[in-house]
């Protein structure tokens, strides 16, 4: 007699369609993620052999303006896959680093806690602040690379809810 449990993995059912059957990795994202996933891929297969490897990224690196690219770097970025890197493979590896990505509505609460207001701008000295004093604490380069990337407006506020949204969909809102 076999019955199934229900785990915590289960999630309610999405309107948007996830492609079924074959693999695992394909049902843990949508049919439209799963296209962007492979436009990705098929960027970076510069020989069009169907795989990823060192000369690939090599190439890709090359094409969006970094020529010195190490072989050691490339190397280890070939060793994290387990075998030849093919779409599915590619998709795996994806899924294996998004798994531990929090919702974007988590990311949003926590930040709403330093914006009692609502604004949905913090202080950057602020957060800054906060981050490099409390809990797990962010060193200068981590608060460096985030400002890099997420650089205050001219009045020294962070946009928060912009930065909730790229963490979580990779792309700035229209």
């Amino acid at each position: 007699m076999s019955r199934k449990l229900k785990t915590s993995e289960e999630a309610p059912k999405k309107a948007k369609k996830k492609i079924e059957g074959g693999s695992n990795v394909f049902s843990m994202f949508e049919q439209t993620q799963i296209q962007e996933f492979k436009e990705a891929f098929t960027i970076m297969d510069q020989n069009r052999d169907g795989f990823i490897d060192k000369a690939d990224l090599r190439d890709t690196f090359a094409a969006l303006g970094r020529l010195n690219v190490k072989n050691e770097e490339l190397e280890d970025m070939v060793k994290e896959a387990p075998g030849p890197i093919n779409f599915t493979v590619f998709l795996t590896m994806f899924g294996e680093k998004l798994k531990g990505t929090d919702p974007e509505e988590t990311i949003l609460n926590a930040f709403k806690i330093f914006d009692p207001e609502g604004k949905g701008r913090i202080k950057a000295d602020y957060i800054k602040e906060m981050l490099m004093t409390q809990a797990d604490r962010f060193s200068q380069e981590e608060i460096n690379q985030m400002f890099a990337a997420f650089p205050p407006d001219v009045s020294g506020n962070l946009d928060y809810k912009n930065l909730c949204y790229v963490i979580t969909h990779g792309e700035e809102k229209d």
